[in-house]
């Protein structure tokens, strides 16, 4: 039996790391960041339309998280649905594809409205899947290894996203829009479907439906008692709605950096280089400290370098020293969304999993959509500098919260009296 059970447990792991490897290829493609909203600059100069490319993603993949939980709750299996879900959040790519090979003949007013609408379905899709996806990896990666294994995932997407992206770059460059972005998105949806098919290869063993897991209460019912009665939990739920304005400077690094300290393309370049490096180190490592060592603490070493590199982007005068700024930023990133995801994880029992995680997720996305916009806000009307000073005092409120009141589950599990 546990022969048979660590060849599942390879099997699945191997897998998985490929489905992450082939994800993260075909995102470098279709980046949010980069080839997307250059694909609808060529169709509006609207910035406030631009601006709304990452937004759409980073909410459509966490709003519906919690509106899945009970019906998740009622599956014998989760890979079905996940398999069914996840089209939903690949498909789009294709008809974005092809709606970049129309555009000469649809004109850019419909290419436009059309693009919405797929970038909209792709959004919702991914967050229809997300909750799902990640009780699945839960059940088939093994407690003490999740965070090393998330780490991982996370470190060979980014590695081939970087790759990808160059190529995107490239294919841009020599082939003329709109067809070099058909090209790159056709690309990107090919590089999902391998994917797809090597998510399809997860081995998932059923578990047992009881009639109580059938009767379960309204979501709005658990929603209201593990506020009420899981302290720690809402403790880390504040944290994480707390950390999002914490982090809300990451977004302006950039621009600052070239318009007030003279950085030049050449070196935004490197920068990104180095944050998309630290990124890829930063996962596997601090996936490892978390399954060794704490995931609350590991969060803590998050929470202090958000403040650290608000801290140094504030002061730093000279752009080389600027490295030293998306390093820390990089390694926030990956505790808030990587650890924070693993964390996330450990709360509950199995019937009750799906509920946290929904809430883990669902419930921080208005500050998802405030925080850059209340940053931006305060760029507008004073300086960056001030949006960089009222996100060192976010990210200090978020470092004591997560000090003092965020505990770790496996830990109290071991023993109670870290409860108290």
């Amino acid at each position: 039996m546990r022969s048979e059970e660590s060849k599942t447990y390879k099997h699945n792991l191997i897998f998985n790391l490929l489905d992450g490897a082939s994800f993260g290829f075909g995102f470098g493609f279709a980046s949010f960041s980069t080839v997307l909203p250059l694909f609808v600059s060529t169709m509006t100069s609207s910035a406030l339309l631009i601006g709304l490319i990452p937004a759409i993603h980073n909410v459509g993949w966490q709003f519906p998280q919690l509106l899945t939980a009970n019906h998740i709750n009622r599956m014998e299996r989760t890979k079905p649905y996940v398999m069914g879900m996840t089209t939903n959040e690949r498909l789009p790519y294709l008809f974005i594809g092809i709606i970049a090979l129309l555009l000469p003949t649809i004109g850019y007013k419909w290419g436009l409205i059309l693009t919405f609408l797929c970038l909209v379905w792709q959004g919702i899709g991914a967050g229809l899947t997300a909750n799902a996806w990640q009780i699945l990896i839960s059940k088939v990666i093994p407690a003490d290894s999740l965070a090393t294994f998330l780490g991982s995932q996370s470190a060979l997407s980014n590695l081939l996203s970087s790759a990808s992206a160059v190529l995107a770059g490239i294919v841009l460059e020599k082939v003329a829009a709109p067809y070099g972005f058909a090209i790159c998105l056709i690309i990107a949806f090919l590089a999902y479907v391998v994917s797809w098919l090597f998510l399809n290869q997860t081995v998932e063993a059923p578990r047992i439906i009881t009639p109580d897991t059938q009767k379960q209460p309204s979501i709005w019912k658990n929603i209201t008692h593990i506020l009420k009665t899981d302290a720690i939990f809402r403790n880390f739920l504040f944290g994480r709605f707390l950390w999002q304005f914490g982090m809300m400077a990451f977004a302006f690094y950039t621009v600052f950096a070239v318009k007030q300290i003279g950085m030049t393309t050449i070196t935004v370049g490197i920068m990104t280089s180095v944050l998309m490096i630290t990124q890829t180190i930063a996962n596997p490592v601090l996936g490892w400290l978390a399954d060794h060592w704490s995931r609350k603490w590991v969060l803590v070493i998050g929470g202090l370098c958000t403040v650290l590199s608000a801290t140094f982007a504030a002061i730093i005068k000279e752009p080389g020293w600027f490295v030293v700024v998306f390093i820390l930023a990089g390694i926030a990133n990956v505790a808030f969304w990587t650890i924070g995801m693993s964390l996330a994880l450990e709360f509950g029992n199995d019937t009750e999993k799906p509920v946290y995680v929904g809430m883990s997720n669902t419930l921080i996305a208005p500050a998802t959509i405030l925080a850059p916009l209340f940053g931006g806000l305060l760029a507008d009307s004073f300086s960056y500098m001030t949006t960089f000073h009222v996100s060192i005092i976010f990210g200090l409120i978020t470092l004591a919260l997560l000090t003092f009141f965020v505990k770790d589950p496996k830990a109290i599990i071991k023993n109670p009296s870290v409860s108290n």
